[in-house]
């Protein structure tokens, strides 16, 4: 049965009008318009509301293997969390464990697949590279995967040398692929923690402390500079520092193809948070940083500097030894309490799906630091576009997937742990006063949230094949 969403205004990138939405049986926008005619259609009020694009993240780590346990959410309930908070599609990491893509490729799907609740596609992680891995890396299109991820840190066990980092830029460019860089240096951290410990430092803060922030400057420069001599995009994630921003800036004005992305709690928390008796919830990589930091990635989202917000959402139970209900299960899963006594122990990682819109609409729209349509833009059509999947996501056009979120500018909430639907104990955001919520919220036009009621199913998310991006 088709659907006709009336009585709200449309949000996009670029516009903002009254119109109703009309979703046809295949779970597609068949037509935008005033007063639409569709006598046989279902008919949703949206209440004088907003109806935006479902939103669209980027960068997710789902059941993601680390420290001896996983992170806390799999593609369910991570899934049913990034519903809850207005985001219908999201992309998840690859491992490479085994020798051949194809078979890592492979590997996720298995793990994803029959428990995905929302649309969702891979990145390919290359922390191993050689002859056979290098003729691979173009066949990853045939899969849908356009993307690859490298690492400028942890020595021998994700980061890859600087040439063999050259040479998959080359790949990528020739074939049209993008390259994601986490940016740090690994020889710096390496010596720095090695010195902390020597010296008895083990607490959260050390963390950061031995993170320096010019490590992720002296990598995005340097690996943008590889890139334009490749002739290959390259698209920086969780970018946490005032270093970094500036860094982008430069390299954006000097014609190389990069662009950034940062996430919600580099743009509040501090180092300040890891010095708290709880600094280890704050623990992720890279780091929190500074008030001068948190000012600077502001002004990077304000001016456009910054293509996308994500989340890098990664969450870990702060006390695993202590069960939660989740679905009428008691579920203890090993968390941070295993780096007590020792920073380089406590998993690196933080929940963040479920927050992502309301927090940003609250302090980023709410607070006059930007407009309703950026909010869009970075949200979910930058990402949809940059990642190959617009106009299908990212977009309010007919033939669009029909993932559309009817939002409550006026709603008011006392934000946490509950209302954030994550699998783990904490929520960075707990007691925070949120004004904009989430009132309904489809997945290809079926109602999938309604209110605080779950209606999606494991399942009922789809596998994207993308496309080549953009390079916005």
């Amino acid at each position: 049965m088709s659907t006709l969403i009336h009585n709200g205004t449309l949000v996009t990138a670029s516009e903002t009008f009254d119109a109703d939405v009309l979703i046809d049986d295949s779970g597609q926008i068949s037509a935008i318009g005033r007063d639409l005619s569709a006598p046989n259609a279902e008919r949703v009020d949206a209440c004088g509301g907003l109806i935006l694009p479902g939103g669209v993240d980027p960068h997710t780590h789902f059941e993601l293997p680390m420290f001896g346990t996983v992170s806390s959410d799999d593609h369910y309930t991570g899934h049913k969390a990034a519903a809850f908070g207005g985001t219908t599609t999201a992309i998840d990491f690859i491992n490479q464990d085994y020798d051949s893509l194809k078979d890592c490729v492979d590997a996720w799907h298995k793990k994803a697949g029959d428990k995905a609740a929302i649309d969702y596609s891979f990145h390919m992680n290359i922390v191993n590279f050689n002859e056979q891995v290098a003729k691979e890396i173009p066949l990853l299109k045939e899969e849908g995967i356009t993307t690859l991820k490298i690492f400028t840190a942890y020595n021998g066990v994700l980061r890859i040398d600087d040439s063999s980092i050259f040479k998959i830029l080359r790949i990528a460019g020739e074939h049209n692929m993008l390259t994601l860089l986490h940016a740090e240096n690994g020889d710096v951290i390496e010596t720095l923690v090695e010195e902390a410990l020597a010296e008895g430092h083990t607490s959260a803060e050390w963390h950061a402390l031995t993170r320096p922030s010019w490590g992720a400057g002296d990598a995005i420069l340097r690996v943008a500079g590889m890139a334009h001599a490749a002739d290959a995009s390259l698209y920086i994630v969780h970018m946490n520092t005032a270093i970094g921003a500036d860094m982008l800036k430069y390299a954006r004005e000097r014609g190389a193809k990069v662009m950034g992305e940062t996430c919600p709690p580099y743009l509040f928390f501090t180092i300040d948070h890891m010095r708290q008796t709880d600094g280890a919830k704050w623990i992720c990589s890279p780091p929190m940083r500074s008030e001068a930091d948190n000012l600077r990635l502001w002004q990077a989202v304000e001016r456009g500097e910054m293509q996308t917000i994500a989340t890098d959402h990664c969450p870990f139970f702060f006390d695993g030894t202590q069960p939660i209900d989740y679905e009428g299960e008691q579920i203890a899963i090993p968390g941070k309490e295993l780096g007590v006594g020792d920073f380089t122990k406590i998993p690196n990682g933080l929940p963040g799906v479920g927050d992502r819109l309301p927090v940003m609409w609250t302090e980023g729209v709410v607070k006059g630091r930007i407009t309703p349509n950026q909010f869009v833009a970075m949200t979910s059509t930058n990402p949809a576009k940059i990642f190959g999947m617009y106009p299908r996501k990212g977009a309010l056009l007919p033939g669009s997937d029909a993932d559309i979120v009817i939002w409550n500018p006026e709603r008011k909430v006392k934000y946490g742990v509950e209302m954030a639907h994550h699998r783990t104990d904490y929520n960075l955001f707990e007691g925070w006063e949120l004004k904009g919520y989430p009132e309904k919220v489809f997945l290809r036009g079926k109602l999938i949230v309604d209110g605080d009621k779950w209606l999606g199913e494991r399942g009922g998310g789809e596998f994207i094949k993308r496309k080549e991006g953009e390079v916005l």
